[in-house]
């Protein structure tokens, strides 16, 4: 008799943050430490990641069918048998197949359905771990790189910066910022990797696929926030929208985090 395969249960993987962080300025020295909050030292959890990302995003659906009479509008036809054809249905006055299953512009036989429920359901407690989870990937240097993003090796991670950021008034002072920081790289990386995106979806209003820069926290909608958002691959949050779908983009958690001191003392009262 075969031997019965044990399967082996999942547990969390313990990957401690660092205590300590530098604060960098907006010419790329070292302006300070700050305390890693207690948030960023939840365990390592990419399975609940995914799970929650992959909830989150089919919740974000919207269900779709096609006309309920598409393909299915003109007048037809069908011959009968004893003409050495086949018995479908054919235009009026015309020998072209039309409106049956299996004709060039006719009829699908299994559209999609309004009805269909697509969403899936997720517990609100694996939702909360799962965000701390993909919070804490951000703190490890191993996970942000393996996740394709570039920046300099002495830096810390998360970045933080001092709250003058959050008062940078144009994109050009923003630009000399993170490349003084040294995180511009990561910029031009998502830059270069836009692509057209195959099949359909380029005549769809989503032409281009734009890989995932660096996710900016600022304490508030500011001058500083307007002055990056229109960098390629770049996206501002303040904590309260912060969730796992936008910390782990696709699910695969690591992201390049760049917070100000003001967003990181926010994120210092989320619990565990």
């Amino acid at each position: 008799m075969a031997d019965k395969v044990v399967k082996k249960k999942k547990t969390a993987t313990k990957q401690r943050a660092p205590g300590k962080i530098n604060v960098y300025g907006l010419d790329g020295s070292i302006a300070g430490e700050a305390e890693l909050p207690e948030a960023f030292r939840a365990d390592y959890r990419p399975d609940l990641i995914r799970r929650a990302v992959t909830a989150m995003e089919a919740n974000a659906r919207q269900p779709y069918a096609p006309k309920t009479n598409a393909g299915a509008l003109h007048s037809v036809e069908t011959w009968g048998k004893g003409r050495g054809v086949s018995r479908v249905q054919r235009l009026m006055n015309s020998s072209r197949g039309a409106q049956s299953p299996n004709n060039v512009g006719g009829r699908r036989a299994h559209p999609p359905k309004l009805a269909k429920d697509l969403t899936k359901k997720v517990n609100r407690k694996e939702l909360a771990k799962a965000k701390l989870a993909a919070l804490h990937a951000t703190s490890v240097p191993d996970l942000v790189r393996s996740r394709g993003h570039r920046f300099d090796e002495e830096l810390t991670v998360p970045i933080v910066v001092k709250d003058d950021f959050e008062s940078i008034k144009t994109t050009r002072e923003a630009i000399e910022a993170l490349s003084s920081i040294g995180v511009y790289d990561d910029i031009e990386r998502a830059k270069e990797g836009r692509s057209i995106r195959a099949g359909r979806g380029k005549m769809r209003g989503r032409r281009y696929r734009n890989p995932r820069g660096p996710l900016i926290v600022l304490s508030d909608d500011c001058e500083g926030g307007r002055s990056v958002r229109n960098l390629s691959g770049t996206e501002v949050v303040t904590p309260k929208a912060l969730n796992v779908s936008v910390l782990a983009p696709g699910g695969d958690p690591g992201r390049l985090l760049v917070v100000s001191e003001s967003a990181l003392l926010e994120l210092g009262r989320w619990r565990r």
